[in-house]
């Protein structure tokens, strides 16, 4: 499986400008080719290497590779459609190969091709990274976000066998409690719905303001709600999947995509329901369990905190309220995100994956 290392740069203010003239002059390059792709209609990195090659070196003053690097990001940008032109932002990620990058791990230092001539950079990264550089391969992104400078180096890890499991733990999302399992363990929401709710007062309040102290304010809080939104679902998720790992079960979780499009709520429940990251959270679990080769199921929402584990019924006036499922048909009660949850890990037992063995054979599931 592939993960990306965030390595932070050091760089002296010499070198900072050098990269900050790099960003800008690639990105500059990228939009004179999309220009010249767009007015000749020629999309296909090969075609458009030899159509552009010699004008953005001559006009740019890039390094070969470098000059390889953009058009290979103009071509890509193109992939998905060719109805609009690209443009790119004057400080745009760039890519960086082998040619034109080399890391010294052990010195914590790497060498990158700038608009200056090859420069060697200080990093600093946390040992985790460190452990992921090592298996690095490809290309690495160079961007830049408040002034600081960071390199995205792509990594390819091995993946451990799936575990073979027998039960399967469910897992509800929701926004209240973050995520709820099957055994009845509860991951509240109350602190980061706390945090949103917070921020997005305090933003509204700044921006209603308007002087330029409040904008300075609105920027410097720009991401903190997000980081420390991505620290929990990182928490959450790791604990999750640690317990699966731990009792030999895999992993079932609802099939949300689409979910905004589909529930309707009232206007003031609208921010709050789009500033639900429950992808982040899935994507989080995902990736963990690959790598520790607990199996993730997905199944149908539908109905999971609606329907009763003991007579089946499945009807709306069962789930009371957010928290309270009383089944309207034999009485049975419990906390809704539990019972849920239950149901889940009831469904990913019957959607069990089919796993072939190296003969082609099933290997019982």
């Amino acid at each position: 499986m592939k993960l990306t290392a965030q390595i932070k740069l050091q760089p002296t203010t010499e070198q900072a400008d050098a990269l900050k003239r790099t960003l800008e002059t690639a990105n500059a390059a990228c939009n004179y080719i999309s220009s010249v792709a767009w007015q000749n209609k020629t999309f296909g990195q090969y075609k458009l290497h030899h159509l552009v090659y010699a004008d953005v070196r001559a006009k740019f003053g890039l390094s070969a590779q470098m000059t390889v690097r953009c058009i290979a990001k103009t071509a890509d940008a193109y992939k998905l459609d060719r109805e609009t032109e690209r443009t790119f932002k004057p400080t745009g990620s760039i890519a960086y190969d082998e040619r034109i990058l080399s890391w010294k791990i052990k010195l914590s230092i790497v060498s990158i091709w700038t608009m200056d001539g090859r420069m060697s950079i200080p990093f600093v990264c946390g040992e985790r990274q460190r452990e992921l550089l090592q298996t690095r391969q490809g290309e690495s992104d160079l961007a830049t976000a408040n002034g600081n400078y960071f390199l995205f180096a792509t990594c390819n890890v091995e993946e451990p066998s799936p575990i073979e499991f027998t039960d399967v733990l469910g897992v509800d999302t929701g926004i209240v409690n973050i995520a709820t399992d099957s055994d009845g363990e509860v991951h509240s929401g109350k602190t980061i719905n706390n945090v949103r709710s917070r921020h997005r007062r305090l933003r509204q309040k700044l921006q209603r303001k308007g002087t330029k102290s409040a904008k300075r304010r609105v920027r410097k809080l720009s991401g903190k709600e997000q980081r420390f939104g991505k620290w929990v679902n990182h928490n959450v998720s790791k604990r999750i999947v640690a317990k699966a790992q731990h009792t030999g079960r895999a992993i079932a979780l609802e099939n949300l995509e689409g979910i905004r499009d589909r529930v309707r709520v009232r206007k003031p429940q609208r921010a709050t329901l789009h500033s639900w990251s429950f992808h982040q959270l899935r994507t989080f679990i995902e990736y963990k369990s690959q790598r520790a080769g607990v199996t993730v199921i997905l199944v149908d929402p539908r109905n999971t905190s609606r329907t009763c584990p003991s007579c089946g019924c499945i009807n709306k006036a069962n789930r009371r309220t957010q928290s309270n499922f009383t089944c309207v048909t034999c009485g049975f009660s419990g906390l809704a995100d539990h019972i849920a949850a239950g149901n889940i890990s009831s469904r990913g037992v019957v959607n069990r994956p089919y796993v072939p063995d190296r003969l082609g054979q099933s290997s019982g599931f």
